[in-house]
């Protein structure tokens, strides 16, 4: 079954969390990314400070919603966007 892709047709297409940017409080966002993957103060720093990149991905529409008001609460900027079609699925 190798090289053979199954494609599962789902109500919620899957989507992930962006941050844009971590805004004037840094420390606080941090904090946030910390609570919200589970990575340690070190790795959440990194992601902090090197905007833009992909903190979660696979979520549910409303849970990307619920991690990027977390975020905003915080002070950066952050966005949930669909996840993209791999490229196999692609026509």
């Amino acid at each position: 079954m190798a090289g053979e892709y199954i494609l599962l047709v789902c109500d919620d297409v899957p989507h992930e969390v962006v941050l844009t940017d971590s805004g004037a409080r840094v420390m606080d966002v941090v904090q946030v990314i910390r609570r919200l993957t589970g990575l340690s103060l070190w790795h959440s720093k990194l992601l902090a400070t090197r905007p833009p990149v992909v903190l979660l991905s696979h979520l549910p529409p409303e849970d990307a919603t619920a991690a990027v008001s977390a975020l905003r609460d915080a002070g950066a900027r952050a966005e949930a966007r669909q996840q993209p079609t791999p490229d196999f699925l692609k026509p």
